[in-house]
């Protein structure tokens, strides 16, 4: 079967909905709030494991985990298809592609919402805001180091889903610059789950690889804390 031009058979598509699945459990319980939403949304524990799907499907593959699980949440959950809803459908799938690509293309995007920032006019208010998403690009060269690219995916994250809220609400200048501090806590914190939950799995994939056959995943042994 083919998707947006990818390849996927059974198996794959078997643990994409598997781990579609663990993903929507994780979505359901809350990590911390997002200053400005006035539905009183919230990140929750989706921003650890969402990502990594990429990195274990690949990127396309990735992005539709995400997707699904944000879409099944929605209707699930039976809440109203307000701008909020929409704008948090598309940050955890670029998310997931930076966390599977080895290139810096991906990282483009980051740089791309710093043009987008810088023209809307409230953020030329608050013009060194979006200077966090250099952090995408610059990670791109250090890419071995787990804990730096899960940080470059949690801003690519951020970068979508900043611009797409200052367009969408046109949030004061004053709400940005303070929320620099708090930026800088809840990312190191979402980098921090990221690379644990890509350990986690990993190991727990590459401890069941003896018995099932994973071939058709990106399973990167390097990060399993034992092996089968």
């Amino acid at each position: 079967m083919k998707i947006l031009g990818l390849e996927l058979d059974s198996r794959k598509i078997a643990f994409l909905l598997i781990f579609s699945v663990l993903s929507f459990a994780f979505y359901q319980f809350n990590f911390s709030e997002i200053v400005g939403s006035e539905s009183k949304a919230s990140f929750t524990f989706f921003q650890f494991i969402g990502p990594i799907g990429g990195g274990i499907l690949g990127g396309v593959a990735g992005a539709i985990s995400v997707l699904l699980v944000e879409v099944v949440n929605f209707f699930l959950t039976g809440k109203a298809l307000d701008l909020m809803t929409v704008i948090r459908f598309f940050p955890m799938a670029f998310a997931a592609i930076y966390f599977a690509s080895t290139r810096k293309t991906p990282a483009f995007v980051a740089l791309i919402c710093i043009a987008l920032f810088w023209l809307h006019p409230i953020g030329q208010e608050a013009w060194f805001y979006p200077l966090y998403w250099v952090i995408p690009f610059a990670a791109t060269f250090y890419r071995q180091n787990l804990f730096v690219r899960s940080l470059g995916t949690t801003f690519t994250a951020h970068a979508v889903g900043s611009v797409a809220f200052l367009y969408a609400f046109n949030l004061p200048a004053e709400v940005w610059i303070a929320l620099i501090p708090i930026v800088a806590m809840e990312r190191l914190a979402f980098a921090a789950g990221i690379s644990v939950m890509h350990y986690a799995v990993t190991t727990m994939l590459s401890a069941f690889s003896s018995r099932i056959d994973f071939s058709f995943l990106n399973i990167e042994t390097k990060y399993a804390l034992w092996r089968a």
